[in-house]
């Protein structure tokens, strides 16, 4: 029995099927099903008219989206409602979502793990052919390395900023949509944003407070 946060995403890949609801009611029965009226609350639904053969659908990112701002699961009716492009679910793995497969729960570990494997090795393969290359230059007289010093440049304290800038953009990109949702229901200041924002269960970026004026206006800062 299903609990938490979950999203839902379902994908039809003619218009055709999109206009009748042909394989859209199965799905969203199979969903309905796995989370089996458990201590769960489905937060959104997505639906999606692509082919599974593209990757670039707008809808599914609008999904992750709404999960990371949410703190939610995705659940999906079949695993090929995703994508039959194994990069991609390695992709989805990256994007930081965990996802729940109804006809095969347990492929957001099984599968994606098995790519994270495949691509490790294919990591281990290349860092030895980097290491033989080196070693062929050095046999040839070329200097190698550099300054080993642990005082970071200045460049690298640009680099650091710049990296936790672009955490609390990618953050703030997320929960934008919401923040309008908000306004337009009548939420004008930071403080009724905040408390919008508590009421709906959205978790802060310390994952653990509540939202307060001064967080979401550092949020409306990072837009």
């Amino acid at each position: 029995m299903a609990e938490g946060k979950w999203i839902s995403y379902l994908r039809v890949s003619t218009k055709r099927q999109g206009r009748s609801g042909l394989g859209l009611e199965a799905q969203r029965n199979s969903v309905d099903e796995y989370l089996n009226g458990g201590n769960w609350a489905l937060v959104k639904e997505f639906v999606e008219v692509e082919s599974g053969k593209r990757s670039g659908r707008p809808m599914l990112a609008d999904a992750l989206k709404t999960c990371r701002a949410y703190g939610a699961n995705l659940v999906i009716a079949k695993l090929d409602r995703l994508s039959r492009d194994a990069h991609f679910l390695l992709g989805l793995e990256k994007a930081g979502v965990d996802f729940v497969a109804v006809d095969m729960p347990n492929a957001n570990r099984l599968t994606v793990g098995i790519m994270a494997m495949v691509a490790e090795d294919e990591g281990r393969r290349i860092s030895a052919r980097t290491k033989d290359a080196l070693a062929a230059a050095k046999r040839r007289g070329k200097k190698l390395g550099g300054d080993r010093g642990v005082v970071p440049s200045d460049k690298a304290r640009e680099l650091a900023t710049a990296a936790i800038k672009a955490r609390s953009a990618s953050r703030a990109a997320d929960l934008a949509p919401i923040i309008e949702e908000l306004r337009t229901a009548g939420a004008v200041t930071l403080s009724a944003i905040a408390a919008g924002l508590n009421e709906k269960g959205i978790p802060t970026p310390r994952n653990g407070s509540r939202w307060t004026a001064t967080q979401v206006g550092r949020l409306l800062a990072a837009l």
